[in-house]
């Protein structure tokens, strides 16, 4: 199915393309900031998306000229609520846990700003890849407020002490340092990003979906445990991947020298 649709509002685009979605912020004149009804449209097409058998990779993108700059604070504010954050932030977890636990992989494509719960939203994606342009912070210090939430995808994406200077200072870093530092996986000019983000999501579909999805889960559950038990569990997924009907039409596809026939089971 090729098509683009508006979710409730207009506050989210998605976009079916050869077994890609790609779900758009559209918030382009809030920089995409994060109010409870994006989240609420985000969370839904993410729901409907992990369900869905024909959609191999998701994209998530921001429409305009920020990636996303965070929570909506102006929202924030005129809530002055424990219940209200407490619901809110509850809200936001639930998001990005289910980000890892749809069985695609899940892309962001960053263009300009990712700050604060925008930078979170990257590093919660299971990969990245980024315009030149694009800028990151956690700069939620700046006016009084720790980014913790963000803290907690962003201390397992880079090193303690960076993750620990990005969230006291607030600096935006480039996007060769988030690069360097393993925030993103590529850095390409701003007219390339849309052909680098296809270009790697093609590269995924073009794999066995049950291998994909099998190791999706795997290597996310596996991060939890010690390495004894990283090991074990990874025998034994091994051992059940190889009785998947792909993994016995790969390897004969090897052998023979021939391209594999995907079954998806």
């Amino acid at each position: 199915m090729d098509a683009r649709s508006a979710e409730p509002n207009c506050l989210l685009l998605r976009d079916d393309r050869d077994g890609v979605t790609t779900l758009s912020l559209n918030r382009p004149n809030q920089a995409n900031a994060l109010s409870e009804e994006l989240i609420g449209a985000l969370q839904a097409a993410l729901d409907a998306v992990g369900a869905d058998a024909s959609v191999r990779v998701v994209v998530i993108t921001g429409e305009g000229r920020a990636f996303s700059a965070g929570h909506d604070l102006k929202q924030m504010r005129a809530h002055p609520e424990r219940g209200y954050y407490e619901a809110l932030f509850g809200r936001c977890r639930r998001l990005m846990t289910t980000l890892r636990e749809i069985p695609q992989p899940v892309i962001a494509k960053v263009q300009g700003l990712a700050t604060a719960a925008g930078c979170q939203l990257v590093a919660s994606c299971d990969l990245a890849v980024a315009a030149s342009d694009a800028r990151f912070a956690t700069s939620g210090i700046n006016v009084g407020l720790f980014c913790a939430t963000p803290a907690v995808p962003l201390s397992r994406d880079v090193s303690r002490k960076r993750a620990f200077e990005m969230l006291m200072t607030g600096e935006f870093i480039d996007a060769e340092t988030a690069r360097d530092w393993g925030l993103v996986n590529r850095v390409v000019p701003a007219n390339q990003l849309d052909a680098e983000v296809a270009a790697l999501a093609r590269e995924i579909t073009s794999k066995s979906r049950v291998a994909v999805e099998t190791g999706k889960r795997m290597f996310h559950r596996q991060l939890e445990m010690t390495l004894d038990e990283a090991t074990a569990y990874a025998a034994e997924v091994m051992a059940r991947n190889m009785l998947a009907e792909d993994a016995g039409e790969g390897i004969d596809a090897f052998l023979g020298k021939r391209a594999p026939a995907w079954k998806g089971r």
